[in-house]
């Protein structure tokens, strides 16, 4: 193996030669030059991906940008065109415009999914839930007034005052644990009553 030796005053002069303009590393791409195109991602990549990810603010995103805009370059270099202005400028107009759709496409993927969410059939409503749908006309407040005032005053702070157990607790001065007991037994007794006026399913 044979090792050419560089005078410093040769190494000086390679160094500096002149760099291949970006135009002309294009042409080199449509001849399908793969280190043109390596040349040219060392050159702006940084540019574009900083742009992609100020607009999209997700470095994934901004990656698949990124790798997108030099593909496109690769595969369709006749796209540029230097007479309208550098090289750079073309590829961060491009990204933006990519960054844009991408954009626009996640936020029409969101409204979809919440979409999709809002006709999403409504699961089964436990026994209280089922019970406070229904309370809503004067039957509903009648039978409320069956249960025994300890049921009554726990249910009327939990469901019409939006009370937590543990508030309802506090409100009546009763242990939580005796406030659930309640709170589910005059529950229980509300909807056995409601059924039979026919205002809750049996």
């Amino acid at each position: 193996m044979t090792i050419t030796l560089v005078r410093p005053v040769e190494q000086q002069a390679m160094s500096e030669a002149p760099q291949p303009s970006d135009a002309s590393l294009v042409l080199a791409i449509a001849r399908f030059d793969e280190s043109a195109l390596s040349t040219l991602y060392e050159r702006h990549g940084g540019a574009v991906f900083a742009l992609a990810q100020r607009l999209l603010r997700r470095r994934d995103l901004a990656e698949e940008v990124v790798q997108e805009i030099f593909l496109r370059l690769w595969t369709r270099p006749e796209r540029f065109d230097p007479e309208r202005g550098s090289l750079r400028t073309f590829l961060l107009s491009d990204t933006h415009g990519r960054s844009v759709d991408l954009l626009r496409s996640e936020m029409a993927r969101r409204a979809r999914e919440e979409r999709q969410g809002m006709l999403a059939p409504a699961p089964p409503q436990d026994l209280e839930g089922e019970v406070l749908t229904n309370v809503t006309n004067d039957r509903v407040r009648s039978a409320l007034e069956n249960l025994n005032e300890n049921e009554r005053k726990a249910i009327a702070l939990a469901y019409f005052g939006g009370y937590s157990y543990r508030q309802v607790a506090e409100a009546l001065g009763e242990p939580e644990g005796t406030v659930k007991s309640r709170i589910r037994a005059g529950m229980q007794r509300l909807k056995i009553e409601l059924t039979s006026l026919g205002i809750v399913p049996s």
